[in-house]
């Protein structure tokens, strides 16, 4: 009867053994790569017809909706949540403007089940009034003291010129259009 609980109890000790050596191994050879490429596939919510709301119009985020550029939940951090509203009326939500950012220059790689053709429209969440405004239209500011959701830098967003200028004097920071939000620019974020 001791025999096989033996048994069971050297395999598991071995198993533990194997593990840790391997693991140590692994801490220590520099020829096994680890790379972060782990991506959180988080799929646009599809549009609800029945919702009163305009096919490309920007939704409220759901509160399980997954950044699928960081795996954040956008709904937890509204003042800086962003949206892109494809041309079927599905939205994917994000954590923050710079992840859209992220998301529009690599769109192939955080949804694979649409391509740049499919994008109707873009949404920031105005930082001051919470208002969503076209990205586009926006104006961000860069290098500001404001942390976004996952406390680095980030852009927060305003629908004004002026708005944006009163934040940058009393927050730091460079004001820029959307089309001055380059991926030289989001990459020296390191968010990509």
């Amino acid at each position: 009867r001791l025999l096989p609980l033996v048994g069971v109890i050297f395999a598991l000790a071995m198993a533990a053994v194997l593990l840790l050596t391997y693991g140590t191994q692994a801490a220590r050879d520099p020829d096994l790569v680890v790379t972060n490429e782990l991506c959180i596939v988080a799929p646009a919510t599809p549009y609800d017809s029945s919702s009163g709301r305009a096919m490309r119009a920007p939704k409220p985020i759901p509160a399980d909706a997954r950044c699928p550029v960081c795996g954040m939940y956008p709904a937890r951090t509204p003042r800086w949540a962003a949206q892109t509203v494809f041309r079927d009326g599905a939205s994917q939500f994000f954590d923050s403007p710079s992840d859209l950012f992220v998301f529009l220059q690599r769109m192939d790689r955080y949804n694979k089940r649409y391509v740049q053709e499919d994008l109707a429209v873009s949404y920031v969440t105005d930082f001051e009034t919470g208002q969503w405004i076209e990205a586009q239209r926006a104006f961000f500011v860069q290098g500001s003291t404001a942390m976004g959701p996952m406390r680095d830098a980030d852009l927060p967003a305003f629908s004004t010129r002026k708005s944006a200028d009163v934040f940058s004097r009393g927050r730091g920071g460079k004001v820029l259009a959307f089309k001055q939000v380059t991926p030289e620019l989001i990459q020296s974020m390191n968010r990509n």
